[in-house]
C-alpha cells in the first residue's frame, strides 16, 4: 500500500470516510473507558473488597502510563507509520481490556489498566494523526470537527450505557465491549486506511520517557499511599520530584526532546497550559468522587449515576462550536476567565450535596454551571494553545497540552485522595467518640476506614455516620476544586496583554 505523505496540499482522498470511522471508533474506546470507569468504581470495590487506595490505582494506573507516554506515542506514528502505530495501540488496548474483564484480583486489574494506558498513548494521538495525514488542509478542519463531535457524543453516552451494563449485567462488560470495536477498527484500517509517515521525523526520546514515567510514577505512588499517615513515603516523593527535574534538564539538552521547551517561550502558551492544568485537575478530582457519593451514599443505581453528567457533556458538545470563535472576538482572557469562574460556581453549588438531597435541587444546578463554564472555555483554550505558536509547531503544542491535562488528572486524583482520606478519618474519629454504637461496631468502622463509603455496616445509625463522613470529605474536595478553578480564572487575567498580539515560538 502506498505511503501518504500527509502534506497539507495533497489532493482529496477516496477513503476519507473510512479513515474517519477508524479514528472515531479507535479513540472512542479510550474516551469511553476514561469516563465510564468512575461509574464502575463502587461495583469494583464491592467485587474485590478494595480499599480506597486500591480504587485510586485502578484509575491512576491508566492515567500514569497514558500521561507518561502520550508525547512518545505521538512520535511513533511519524517515525514508524501512523496506521501501524494506531493499530498497535488498538490491539494493546483491546487485549488489556479483555484481561481487565476477566481480572479476579485488584492487582491484575491495575496492571491491565496500565497496559490500556500504553495502548491509549498510541491510539489517541494516532487517531488525529491519521486524519491530519489523510485530509488536505481545506477539508481537514471539517474532518477534525466531525471527529471531535463524535467523540464528545460517545464520551457522554459512555457513562450512561456503561452504568446500564454494570446495573443489568456486570462491570466486566464495560471492558469486553472494547474487543468487538477493536476488531472492527483493525478490519477497516487494514482494508481502507493508507499508511503514512513523516520522512523528517526524529528518533524517540527514550531517556525522556523513562525519566517522565519513573518520576510521575514515584510521585503518584507516594501521594496515593500517603493517604494513610502511617504509610507515607516522603523520600519517594522527593526522588520522583528530582527525576522530573532531571527530565526538564534533559529536555533542554536532548537533540530530539519529546517535549521541546522552546515552545514555552510563548507567554500565552505557558499560561494556557497553567490554565489547562488547573482546569483538568479540578474536573478530575470532582468527577472521581461524585459517582461514589451518588451510588454509595445517595443510593443511585449505576445507570442513574452515569446519566447525572449527561447535561454537562451535552452543553459542551452543543456550545463548543460557537465558543471556539470567542478568542477572535473577545481576546483570550475573557472566555477563559469567565469559563473558569462559571465552573467554580458549579463546584460551589455541588457543595449542597446531601445524602437525601434531590437531583433537581442539589445536583443539576452545579452540573449545569460546570457544563456551561467548560463549554465557554474549552474551545477557546484549545484555540489559545494553537495560536500561541507558529504553524509548524501546532502538533507539538497540541501534544504537550494533552499531556498536561493527563498529568493534571493523574496528580489531582492522588492529592484529592489525601484530602479526602484525612477528612474522612477525622470525621469518623469525632463521630465515633460521641457515638452510642456498640464498641465492636465502632471498631469495625474504624478498622475499615480505608474503604471509605464502601464500609459494610448493617446498623442504620452506623451507615448514617459513614455517609456523613463521606459527605463532609467530598465537600472538602469540591472546595479544593473550586479554588483551583478560581486560580485558573486569575491566571487568565495575565493573558490580557496577549489578547491582541500572539507571541510565537519559532
Amino acid at each position: 500500500m502506498p505511503l501518504a505523505s500527509g502534506d497539507a496540499d495533497r489532493g482529496p482522498i477516496t477513503n476519507g470516510a473510512w479513515v474517519l470511522l477508524a479514528a472515531i471508533l479507535g479513540s472512542s474506546m479510550a474516551f469511553i473507558d476514561g469516563t465510564v470507569i468512575n461509574v464502575a468504581l463502587p461495583a469494583l470495590q464491592s467485587a474485590f473488597h478494595a480499599s480506597g487506595p486500591s480504587l485510586q490505582w485502578i484509575v491512576e494506573a491508566y492515567a500514569l502510563s497514558l500521561s507518561s507516554l502520550l508525547l512518545l506515542g505521538g512520535s511513533f506514528g511519524d517515525l514508524y507509520g501512523r496506521r501501524k502505530s494506531f493499530l498497535l495501540g488498538v490491539v494493546i488496548f483491546a487485549t488489556a481490556s479483555m484481561v481487565c474483564g476477566i481480572a479476579t484480583t485488584p492487582l491484575v486489574l491495575i496492571v491491565s489498566r496500565a497496559l490500556q494506558g500504553i495502548g491509549g498513548s498510541l491510539l489517541v494521538p494516532g487517531s488525529l494523526a491519521l486524519i491530519s495525514a489523510s485530509f488536505p488542509e481545506k477539508s481537514r478542519g471539517n474532518a477534525i470537527g466531525i471527529w471531535s463531535g463524535s467523540t464528545a457524543v460517545t464520551a457522554s453516552v459512555g457513562p450512561l450505557f456503561g452504568g446500564w451494563l454494570i446495573q443489568h449485567a456486570s462491570w466486566r462488560y464495560i471492558f469486553f465491549l472494547n474487543v468487538p470495536i477493536a476488531l472492527l477498527v483493525v478490519v477497516v484500517c487494514l482494508a481502507k486506511v493508507p499508511e503514512s509517515r513523516n520522512p523528517l521525523s526524529t528518533r524517540p526520546d527514550w531517556l525522556g520517557a523513562l525519566l517522565a514515567a519513573t518520576g510521575l510514577g514515584l510521585c503518584t505512588f507516594a501521594l496515593v499511599e500517603g493517604s494513610d499517615p502511617s504509610s507515607r513515603h516522603p523520600l519517594l516523593l522527593a526522588l520522583g520530584a528530582t527525576l522530573l527535574f532531571l527530565f526538564v534538564l534533559w529536555q533542554r539538552e536532548a537533540d530530539f526532546p519529546m517535549m521541546p521547551l522552546d515552545v514555552f517561550r510563548s507567554r500565552s502558551f505557558g499560561l494556557a497550559n497553567v490554565i489547562t492544568f488547573l482546569t483538568y485537575a479540578a474536573l478530575s478530582g470532582a468527577l472521581y468522587y461524585l459517582p461514589l457519593q451518588l451510588i454509595q451514599v445517595q443510593g443511585y443505581t449505576a445507570a442513574q449515576a452515569g446519566g447525572v453528567l449527561v447535561p454537562m457533556t451535552v452543553l459542551i458538545a452543543v456550545l463548543s462550536r460557537w465558543t471556539g470563535g470567542l478568542v477572535l472576538k473577545m481576546g483570550q482572557a475573557l472566555p477563559l476567565g469567565l469559563g473558569s469562574l462559571l465552573s467554580s460556581i458549579g463546584y460551589a453549588l455541588l457543595l449542597r450535596l446531601k445524602p437525601n438531597g434531590s437531583y433537581w435541587g442539589t445536583i443539576l444546578p452545579g452540573v449545569l454551571f460546570l457544563g456551561l463554564g467548560l463549554a465557554v472555555m474549552v474551545a477557546p483554550l484549545t484555540t489559545t494553545v494553537m495560536n500561541s505558536v507558529s504553524q509548524d509547531r501546532t502538533g507539538t503544542a497540541s501534544g504537550i497540552n494533552n499531556a498536561v491535562s493527563s498529568v493534571a488528572s493523574l496528580l489531582a486524583i492522588a492529592v484529592c485522595g489525601i484530602v479526602f482520606s484525612v477528612s474522612f478519618t477525622e470525621h469518623l474519629q469525632r463521630s465515633l467518640s460521641t457515638s452510642s454504637l456498640p464498641h465492636e461496631v465502632q471498631q469495625h468502622i474504624f478498622d475499615h476506614r480505608k474503604d471509605l463509603g464502601g464500609i459494610v455496616v448493617s446498623v442504620p445509625n452506623a451507615r448514617s455516620l459513614v455517609n456523613d463522613a463521606f459527605e463532609e470529605s467530598l465537600h472538602r474536595v469540591l472546595l479544593l476544586c473550586c479554588l483551583l478553578s478560581i486560580s485558573a480564572a486569575i491566571a487568565a487575567t495575565f493573558l490580557r496583554s496577549s489578547a491582541s498580539q500572539q507571541t510565537h515560538s519559532g
